[in-house]
């Protein structure tokens, strides 16, 4: 009786957790695809699960933070699915390529045209952005996802402490600001090529050095054969004359 009580105790425990774990990450998030780095372009996929079992996501909006505005936010085409770009104006421009610029973008927007988010699948939506801010650690892209029942789902709160809010925001975290490729990158690919050089030129005169050896050592057989051959002859007509003189005796 108690082996059944405990038992059944542990399976419960267990369905739990991953009832639990399945809520806690089955959420709106960004993913980077490689390296984001400070003051570089990242290409990113937000991930939108569908949390329901009798509804399908129908529309997702993303916005982005005006404090550390993007230039350039571009939606990579997604089949089933519209893309809206909105922007906004800065109080203050940035300047970017020498050049100022007075908007950025505050909003993205998915609109499902032909195509859902049914239960138990997911859908991504890839971004390239940039460029991406040099004094800041994350960007926090606050999310909200319909439902064709009309249901919102806000993805908009900010994590303060160890623990998880509710629905929490996606965030993009920031890798450190990426080398100088014009700096001291090029000597290691300099010294790599010289060595590549130097290497097939080596190849190359051993091959060289074998090709001369290799029609040396034929031609050295060429004038041994021919030697051979004329003895050879020479030996046959002596034959043919000592046997005509026997003959002839």
């Amino acid at each position: 009786m108690n082996l059944s009580r405990v038992a059944l105790a542990a399976g419960t425990a267990a369905a739990s957790v991953v009832l639990l774990s399945g809520t806690a990450f089955a959420h709106v998030s960004v993913q980077p695809q490689g390296e984001a780095a400070k003051g570089g372009y990242a290409t990113v996929n937000i991930k939108v699960p569908n949390e329901r079992d009798n509804a399908s996501t129908v529309k997702l909006e993303v916005s982005f933070p005006l404090d550390h505005p993007l230039a350039s936010v571009m939606p990579q085409p997604v089949p089933g699915w519209k893309a809206e770009v909105t922007k906004a104006k800065l109080d203050k421009p940035l300047t970017l390529h020498g050049k100022q610029i007075n908007e950025a973008v505050s909003k993205v927007t998915w609109t499902a045209d032909g195509s859902k988010i049914g239960p138990g699948q997911f859908q991504q939506f890839p971004l390239s952005l940039g460029q991406l801010p040099e004094d800041a650690d994350q960007l926090v892209l606050k999310a909200v996802q319909t439902y064709d029942n009309d249901e919102v789902v806000r993805w908009i709160e900010e994590q303060k402490g160890s623990e998880e809010p509710q629905n929490p925001a996606p965030v993009l975290k920031l890798s450190a600001a990426a080398a100088d490729h014009h700096g001291g990158g090029a000597a290691p690919t300099a010294t790599a090529d010289a060595a590549a050089d130097a290497k097939a030129g080596h190849e190359d005169g051993a091959g060289a050095h074998t090709e001369t050896a290799s029609a040396s050592s034929s031609d050295t057989t060429a004038r041994v054969l021919g030697v051979i051959g004329i003895l050879v002859g020479i030996a046959g007509v002596a034959f043919g004359v000592l046997a005509g003189r026997r003959r002839s005796a």
